[in-house]
């Protein structure tokens, strides 16, 4: 099988699915699969992306550059994966694994550093030079892009806003939720999914998922909302006030929420240590499909 000038695979690995696509040269989407992820072991994990990149690559009949998002980072002190939460990841030698399994060289990136490269290359950040890609669903997380480069940082946590504390907390806030990552009050215990269940159910005592508390026709709903939108503003704020970004662009399940971007860009401004904030504040172009498209991006060089 030959290589196809210019065709990009990306691989998004997830604690549910892997999703793949492939990408010709102008970002032009030839073929997309995806299939559930065997995550008992390690071993099924890099089975389960070795057989859909040969699934993608046989329907085209052509070899192409593979990149590859996945839930964690690679340790610079270990060259070791970390911080995944498809834990059969920590630990192994993810990069070299995929390569060995897959016959040539793969490049891996955190999910949230594909959005950010995937909205950079060409979504709602095209165009901007700093762009700050924020992902609000199970988890929250963040990724930096400058002049379409990725920013890891020395440690590999560029962008990992959600385990920073949710900033200028107030007395009924105090020192927060408990974090799995050891840590009490991060922004991720308020604002992924998850979190905004949580604080519904502290406040009214009644469990709701997501997007029955995002409706906003269940009695406290509205508080609920009123306070995740205000946290939400509270944390950007921050960053802005640290990076400044050009754009910032929203993605995840939550990010869909009615209103959001208009009550977060209408309340920032009392937070952000600036007479005005220009800062742009926009929902991913690829939606759902920006985290496959920057891991194909990814491969191919960034």
């Amino acid at each position: 099988m030959l290589y196809r000038l210019g065709m990009r695979i990306g691989v998004d690995l997830g604690g549910t699915k892997t999703e793949a696509i492939a990408l010709d040269d102008d970002g032009n989407e030839l073929l997309r699969e995806r299939i559930a992820t065997r995550r008992d072991t390690y071993e099924a994990v890099i089975a389960t992306v070795a057989e859909l990149v040969a699934q993608v690559e046989g329907v085209l009949g052509a070899k192409g550059t593979v990149g590859a998002g996945t839930p964690g980072a690679i340790s610079p002190a270990t060259g070791l994966i970390k911080n995944a939460n498809l834990t059969v990841l920590n630990g192994r030698a993810l990069d070299c694994d995929l390569t060995e399994a897959i016959g040539r060289p793969v490049r891996i990136a955190n999910d949230a550093d594909c959005l950010a490269l995937s909205e950079a290359t060409d979504g709602a950040g095209a165009g901007y030079r700093t762009v700050f890609a924020v992902i609000l669903g199970t988890g929250v997380g963040g990724g930096i892009s400058v002049g379409q480069e990725i920013v890891t940082g020395p440690n590999a946590i560029g962008g990992e806003w959600g385990h920073n504390p949710l900033p200028w907390p107030t007395v009924t806030e105090g020192a927060g939720p408990a974090c799995y990552c050891g840590r009490t009050g991060c922004i991720e215990t308020y604002l992924s999914g998850p979190g905004l269940s949580a604080d519904h159910a502290r406040t009214e005592g009644v469990d709701l998922p997501p997007e029955q508390i995002a409706a906003g026709t269940r009695p406290g709903t509205a508080e609920t909302m009123d306070r995740y939108f205000d946290r939400l503003a509270r944390s950007l704020a921050t960053v802005i006030n640290l990076l400044d970004p050009h754009v910032i662009v929203l993605a995840g399940g939550m990010s869909r929420i009615v209103g959001l971007v208009e009550e977060v860009s209408r309340r920032w401004g009392s937070y952000v240590f600036s007479d005005q904030v220009d800062t742009p504040l926009v929902l991913a172009a690829h939606g759902d499909s920006s985290g496959v498209r920057g891991a194909a991006w990814l491969g191919a060089g960034g």
